[in-house]
Order: structure tokens, then C-alpha cells, then sequence
């Protein structure tokens, strides 16, 4: 059985547990500081991530057009 894919779609990297014992206002603190994180960054690198972005996903919308099998 594979591990769950994270959000980036990486299956190797960091470990992300979340503590059972965080109060709510630890996983709050947590939140924050990622959603201050991800502010500070997409005003830096907002419109090359986009292009970035956008350029990944269209290469995979051609890579399933490319395929003689209809994509589902």
C-alpha cells in the first residue's frame, strides 16, 4: 500500500504529524503562521508561481490528449 500523496504530490519529504495533544490554540498558532507564510510568499513570487503553475498544468492537459485512450 503506497502512502497518501501530499498536497504537492510528493510521497518522500518531511513527515507532517500533527501532535494529539495540541490544544486548539496551538494548531490555530500553526495556522497562522502557514497562512502569514503563504501571504509572504505569493506577494514575492505570486505571478512566476502562476506561470509556473500554469504551465505544469497545461503540460499534463496535453500529455492525457496526446494518449489514444479517452481520459476516463
Amino acid at each position: 500500500m503506497s502512502r497518501p500523496l501530499l498536497p504537492s504530490g510528493r510521497r518522500r519529504g518531511l513527515p507532517f504529524i500533527v501532535p494529539d495533544d495540541w490544544t486548539p490554540e496551538q494548531a490555530l498558532a500553526v495556522f497562522e503562521l502557514l497562512e502569514d507564510l503563504l501571504a509572504v510568499v505569493t506577494d514575492f513570487y505570486g505571478a512566476q508561481l502562476n506561470e509556473l503553475l500554469r504551465e505544469q498544468r497545461s503540460s499534463v492537459v496535453s500529455a492525457r490528449t496526446d494518449e489514444r485512450d479517452p481520459p476516463f
